[in-house]
C-alpha cells in the first residue's frame, strides 16, 4: 500500500509539473508573438527605399529644378532685370550633378535602359530616345551654365536663353512622365525579388559613393535654397485662380461642396 501510494503521488506531481511547463511555454510563445507584433521597425528598416521609389523621388528633385526654370522664363519675359543669374546657375549645376552625372549616367543608362531594351516591348522602344534626350539635355545645361556666369544676364541673350530653358523643360516633362509610368515599372518586371533587393543596395551604394550618406537630402536642401533665392519657395503663390463664371442658368449649375462645421452641404454655384 505504501509503495502504491508513493507511485500515485509521483504520478500526480509529474502531471502537475507538466501542466505548469506547458502553460509557461504557451505564455512565453504568446508574449513573444505579442512583442513581435508591437515591435517598431528599427530606423534602418523604416528608412529603406526601394530602387524604383528612389528613382521617382530623384525625379522629384529634378522636376523642382524644371519648375524653377519655368518660373524664371515667365519673369525673364516680363522683366529680365529681376532675375539674378546665380541661382539659375546653381540650379543648372544641381541638375548636372544630381540628374545628369548620377541619376542618368550611373543608374538609368547603366542599369535600366539596357534591361528594358533587352526585354523589348513598349518600354524597350523608348530607351534610345531617352538616351538621345539625355545628351541634348547636357548640351542645354552647358549653355545655361555659360550664360549665367556673369553678375547679370545680357539683355541681348534674354529671349534665346528663355527659349533654351523652355525647350529643356518641355522635353523633360514628357521624358520623366514616360519613365515613371512605363520604363521604371517595366524595368522592375525584369527583376526577381532577390535581384530587386540587390538593386536597392546597389543604388544606395552608388549614391553614397557619389554624394556621401545624405545625397538625396542635400539635393532637396539645395533646390529649396534656390527656390527661396528666386522667390518661389511659397507654394501658396501657385494656387490656381477660381475658374471664370459661365452663362449656365443657376438652376442648371452643378452644386459645389462646401464644408461648414464638419458637415458637407450642397450649395448651388452663384453666377458672378
Amino acid at each position: 500500500m505504501d509503495l502504491a501510494r508513493r507511485q500515485w503521488l509521483v504520478g500526480v506531481s509529474s502531471l502537475g509539473v507538466g501542466t505548469i511547463l506547458i502553460g509557461c511555454q504557451r505564455r512565453g510563445k504568446s508574449e513573444s508573438r505579442e512583442a513581435g507584433q508591437n515591435k517598431k521597425p528599427d530606423k534602418k528598416e523604416s528608412e529603406e527605399v526601394s530602387a524604383t521609389e528612389d528613382l521617382m523621388r530623384e525625379h522629384g528633385v529634378l522636376r523642382r529644378t524644371l519648375l524653377v526654370y519655368h518660373e524664371a522664363i515667365l519673369k525673364l519675359r516680363s522683366n529680365s532685370g529681376v532675375v539674378q543669374p546665380q541661382p539659375l546657375q546653381q540650379a543648372a549645376k544641381l541638375f548636372r550633378a544630381f540628374g545628369e552625372e548620377y541619376h542618368e549616367k550611373k543608374l538609368e543608362e547603366a542599369y535600366i535602359f539596357p534591361a528594358v531594351k533587352k526585354a523589348g516591348g513598349p518600354a524597350g522602344a523608348y530607351a534610345d530616345v531617352l538616351t538621345t534626350q539625355h545628351h541634348r539635355g547636357r548640351e542645354i545645361t552647358d549653355y545655361i551654365i555659360n550664360v549665367t556666369e556673369g553678375p547679370k544676364l545680357a539683355a541681348a541673350n534674354v529671349e534665346s536663353f528663355a527659349g533654351a530653358l523652355e525647350s529643356l523643360v518641355r522635353m523633360y516633362e514628357h521624358h520623366a512622365a514616360i519613365e515613371d509610368t512605363i520604363v521604371f515599372p517595366a524595368w522592375k518586371e525584369t527583376l526577381s525579388a532577390k535581384e530587386l533587393d540587390e538593386m536597392n543596395e546597389k543604388f544606395e551604394e552608388i549614391e553614397h559613393q557619389q554624394f556621401g550618406e545624405d545625397g538625396f537630402e542635400n539635393a532637396v536642401k539645395q533646390i529649396g535654397d534656390i527656390e527661396a533665392a528666386l522667390g518661389f519657395a511659397d507654394l501658396g503663390q501657385f494656387t490656381a485662380q477660381p475658374p471664370p463664371a459661365t452663362n449656365v442658368p443657376q438652376d442648371k449649375q452643378i452644386p459645389k461642396k462646401t464644408r461648414t462645421g464638419g458637415d458637407e452641404k450642397a450649395v448651388k454655384s452663384e453666377p458672378a
